[in-house]
């Protein structure tokens, strides 16, 4: 044997040490972090949980979870989101996540075991709006590399609603955490979001007799469909709406609702708006998704209470909150939770100059966090770059015709969002693949094929499956079977057209 075979075997037999190394838990169970302790680390037969308390000021207390799969790690990290409050770790979102072989973390965003817990520490609010999530990605990086001996090829995020929040947060603040984030559904808006969720809550509220029915919801949403569907690009067959920028009105509310409601209706409709100026502060719902469940039969009744823990951080768990003032309140709110709560910076150039991609998505029948928001923050977007052309180099925008929430509703409703592992992982129907392989490869995604299931369960089949674009192209049915990708083609629409809030309500 030559010298430089024995050399390469030696080498070999290193690398194979180094590697089973790794694996001792013991190289986890002597770590020192700086800011956070190691409590507790799980070990399962085909992955470690290592739990982590990580407090970055004395009053913090953000807990993180990381699960690193033990023989089939596909040498990336994987960042994930929350929801709501936060408040808990999604263990859905962990599970999911080291099924396709990554690495990946999730955190609580400091505020267990809810958002209302927090009052009297305000640097949890911090924690919460930025603080975690960089929190949890350090972190797990330095925690990655002891573990395998190695450093992640590449680290993505993906999350939803305050997720989606999480996932702009981190390009804006942090473009060196993530080489690709997804955001869905973002509630980077966040102190104006919640201000319209007041909006509507005093204005079903207030005033006797402004409650609605399930059954008058209904006849509205059905009435807007009746006028509009099929002229926005959709199948002339569809229960919902491409484009709901190009809708109108129903005109039918005076034979459906009272007179007290029909003027509930129309302040909800207008948006919240200053008292004072007459400075619009965020949009309304998007029309046609009058009857989805968190829209007015969540926000005009008691459960809306869960959606205002910052008005409960600045004024106080006993707060009345039918006596907030859109005017100098708004302002408060602003001045003090805007900062740390807002990612409304549209100046994403240090993310695209560290080679980043970014793909948001959100779904026209999302009455929580309507798709009319995210509009605007992709135009402002497009400002600050200098047209669309530079921006769809690293971040597209897609909108999906009658999703929900981040997922179902009566449209198109799945394309990889959660993280399936059994689903086909083309880069076509699974977002998590597309944004890797224009990581990885370069290959920009020009569409994504969007499913929906009978009866929202994939085990009873496919019931319609359509391609959606890149905005502002979105499709357009060209005849055929409308159940049928191939039916559909992209059409260029307008862009904008959506309510413009006041300069000062978009920082």
């Amino acid at each position: 044997m030559d010298l430089k075979t024995l050399f390469c075997v030696i080498l070999l037999l290193l690398m194979n040490v180094v590697d089973s190394d790794a694996r001792d838990l013991n190289n986890l169970k002597v770590l020192k972090l700086p800011t956070a302790t190691i409590t507790k680390i799980d070990d399962h037969t085909d992955y470690i949980c290592v739990h982590i308390i990580s407090k970055p000021t004395p009053s913090s207390n953000i807990g993180i979870e990381i699960w690193l799969p033990k023989e089939k790690w596909n040498e990336r990290f994987l960042g994930t989101g929350n929801g709501g409050g936060g408040g808990k770790i999604s263990r859905e979102l962990l599970s999911a996540g080291v099924r396709r072989g990554f690495a990946v973390a999730n955190t609580d965003l400091g505020t267990s075991p809810n958002a209302n817990s927090v009052i009297a520490y305000h640097e949890r609010w911090a924690d919460f709006g930025y603080r975690a999530t960089h929190e949890m990605t350090v972190i797990s990086k330095y925690i990655i590399k002891k573990y395998y001996q190695r450093v992640p090829r590449y680290s993505y995020f993906i999350g939803c609603s305050t997720g989606g929040q999480q996932a702009l947060m981190e390009a804006q603040r942090f473009p060196e955490d993530y080489n690709g984030i997804i955001a869905g559904a973002p509630a980077n808006n966040r102190t104006h979001l919640h201000a319209s969720f007041l909006w509507n809550y005093i204005a079903t509220n207030k005033e006797p007799n402004t409650h609605f029915q399930p059954e008058q919801l209904n006849k509205i949403t059905a009435a807007v469909l009746k006028i509009n569907v099929g002229k926005d690009g959709g199948a002339p067959t569809d229960n919902f709406l491409t484009d709901p920028r190009l809708a109108i009105p129903c005109g039918c509310m005076d034979t459906i609702l009272s007179k007290q409601q029909i003027e509930a209706m129309k302040k909800i409709y207008s948006g919240p708006f200053n008292p004072v100026s007459g400075e619009k502060i965020y949009t309304s719902f998007p029309l046609a998704s009058e009857n989805e469940r968190t829209a007015l039969n969540l926000q005009q009744s008691n459960e809306a209470q869960d959606l205002f823990y910052q008005f409960n951080w600045l004024w106080g768990a006993n707060y009345d909150l039918l006596s907030f003032d859109f005017n100098k309140d708004m302002n408060r709110m602003d001045r003090e939770l805007g900062p740390i709560l807002n990612a409304n910076n549209p100046d994403l150039k240090p993310f695209k100059k560290k080679g980043g991609k970014l793909i948001m998505y959100t779904g026209t029948y999302d009455p929580l966090v309507p798709f009319q928001d995210a509009v605007n923050y992709y135009e402002r977007v497009i400002e600050k770059l200098g047209n669309l052309e530079k921006t769809q180099t690293f971040f597209r925008y897609f909108l999906i015709p009658g999703m929900a929430h981040c997922g179902g509703g009566p449209g198109l409703t799945d394309f990889g969002q959660g993280l399936p592992s059994v689903f086909p992982l083309d880069e076509e129907r699974d977002i998590l693949t597309a944004l890797m392989d224009w990581v990885e490869n370069g290959k920009a995604p020009q569409r994504m094929i969007v499913t929906s299931y009978n009866e929202g369960k994939r085990e009873k089949g496919i019931r319609l499956m359509r391609p959606v674009y890149p905005y502002p192209e979105f499709p357009h049915y060209t005849g055929g079977d409308p159940s049928l990708p191939s039916s559909y083609k992209a059409v260029t629409h307008e862009r904008g057209k959506v309510l413009n809030p006041a300069r000062k309500y978009l920082k």
